[in-house]
Order: structure tokens, then sequence, then C-alpha cells
């Protein structure tokens, strides 16, 4: 097997993985509060990046690192996953897993307009139409295909679901700057992450008992969601001669979600859900082409 066909393997193992991650949210949340969920989704993603490095052979990298990079460790640890999964986990226990999955597609987009203000990047005329194309598709899905009248079907949750996707693109944005290689670097996230989630369940006063579903259902999600699929992505990346080629893989993701949304959940997919999941697939689609240059002469 070849470095690219390992790739495209490894890529698909970690989208099919991303792919059940939003029946895993809904499921789980039946279960857990979302503060629970985080608690516990950390717990077991910690424990399987720790396994990573086992077999790595690098655990011993770990108390050296952190020695090193506590304060950004701490500070990206609070964003992702604490502050973002919180946000996001609420965001799926307001809405059909359906919406609140096609909505979180649009991280992308998000990444690239705040990218104009923190990388200084020039912004691009197809940036604008493609934010144009892929927010038509957030309304379409927000208001059940009622655009124009305005009404949202859960304004509070359409707000998480938005919110949770400046937060994972500030925080992957920021992340380039991060000198740490990227699984034990995660880890150390991980390790901050989880007092702060403990320490908001106990406020909260929701350290009690809880279903053994519910626990199943966080060591899915952090094992997959959090853990395991992020080092299998990155393997990925690391063994294609072509990063767009395994990104594209990414598209194939929330159709396959959809899937499992209908067989396993039974929600009824909408029809405003395909058709705002459209235009936000067709707006980053649209962001990826490159527009022709124009010459001297305008031709």
């Amino acid at each position: 097997m070849t470095s690219q066909q390992k790739a495209y393997l490894y890529g698909l193992g970690a989208v099919l993985a991303w792919s059940t991650v939003a029946t895993a949210f809904k499921i789980s949340l039946q279960h857990l509060s979302p503060a629970q969920l985080v608690l516990y989704a950390s717990t077991f993603s910690l424990l399987s990046l720790l396994s990573i490095l086992a077999w790595q052979g690098r655990l011993g990298e770990l108390l050296p690192a952190l020695r090193q990079h506590w304060r950004r460790s701490l500070l990206l640890g609070a964003v992702n996953p604490f502050v973002y999964y919180l946000i996001l986990f609420q965001a799926y226990d307001l809405l059909p897993a359906q919406e609140a999955q096609a909505l979180n597609y649009t991280w992308a987009l998000t990444m690239t307009l705040l990218a104009i203000p923190v990388l200084k990047q020039k912004p691009r005329p197809q940036d604008a139409l493609a934010a144009l194309v892929c927010y038509a598709g957030v309304l379409v899905i927000a208001t059940r295909g009622q655009p124009l009248a305005l009404e949202f079907s859960n304004l509070a949750g359409v707000g998480y679901a938005l919110a949770s996707t400046v937060l994972w693109a500030g925080y992957w944005l920021f992340n380039t700057r991060d000198r740490r290689e990227p699984v034990l670097g995660l880890t150390l996230n991980f390790l901050f992450a989880l007092p702060l989630a403990w320490l908001w369940c106990l406020w909260r006063g929701e350290l009690g008992a809880v279903a053994w579903q519910g626990i199943a259902g966080a060591a899915y999600v952090g094992a997959l969601e959090m853990g395991f699929t992020f080092a299998l992505w990155l393997a990925a990346m690391k063994l294609t001669g072509s990063t767009a080629r395994i990104a594209n893989l990414i598209f194939l993701s929330p159709l396959l979600s959809l899937l499992l949304i209908y067989l396993l959940i039974g929600e009824q997919i909408l029809p405003s859900t395909l058709n705002g999941l459209a235009l936000i697939l067709g707006g980053l689609i649209l962001q990826k082409i490159p527009l022709p240059h124009r010459t001297a002469s305008g031709g």
C-alpha cells in the first residue's frame, strides 16, 4: 500500500468516525447534561491521548512539555475542549441533531473570516460571496425553510451553534503559532481542561451518579471525536502528497451524518436542512475554487 493509499484509508476512517458524533452527542445528552458530557468525554479523551503517547513511547516527553508550556496549555485547554464543547453540547441539547451538525460546518468559513483580522490575511471577493451563500444556508436551517419570516426554530440553540464555530475557528488560528507537537499539545490541553470541567460541574451540582448509558456515550465521544480520530486525521495529513485531496474527504461527513441521524435517532430529515446544508457546502466549495485572474487589458 502506497503512502497516498494509506492517507486515504486514515482520512476515510476519520471522516467515518466524525460522521457518527452528531448521533452520539444527541444520544449521550439524553442521559447527561452538557457539562457532564464535557467532563466525562474529556476524561476518556485524555486517556485515549495518553494511550497514543504510550504506544509511541513518548510519555516521558509529557512532564518536560508541561513545565515549558503550562501557560499556553491552560489557555488553549480552557478554550478547547472546555468552553468549546460546553457551548457545542448546549447547541445539541436545544436543537435537533440534523440542524446542530449542519450549522457546525460553517466553522471553515468562520476561520477564513477570522483570519483577516487575526492573521492579517487579505480578504478575497470570493470569500464574501461564500459567506453570503453559507449564511443563507444557516438562515434556511434556522428558520426551517421560512427565511423571509425570520421566525427561528430555536434562536438560543442557533446562537450556541454559531458561537461554537467562532471558538473552534479561533482556537485553530491561534494554534498556528503553537510550537508544541500536535498530539502532545492536545494531551496537555485536556490535562488542564479536565479540572475546569470538574469544578464547573461541582459549582452546578452535577457531580452525582449518572446512568451507564451516559458514561458509555461519553467514552465513545471522548475517544473518537476528541482523541483518537484527531491522531488518525493527523496521520493522513502527514502521509498524503496532496493536502487538498484529503481535506475534501470531509465533505462526505455531513451526508453520512444525516443518514445516521435518521437511522439511529429517528429524526425525520427536513427539506430545509437538506437545502440549507447544500448552500453551506456550496459556499465552502466556492471558497476553495480559485477565481480567474484578470489580465491588464481586462480580458
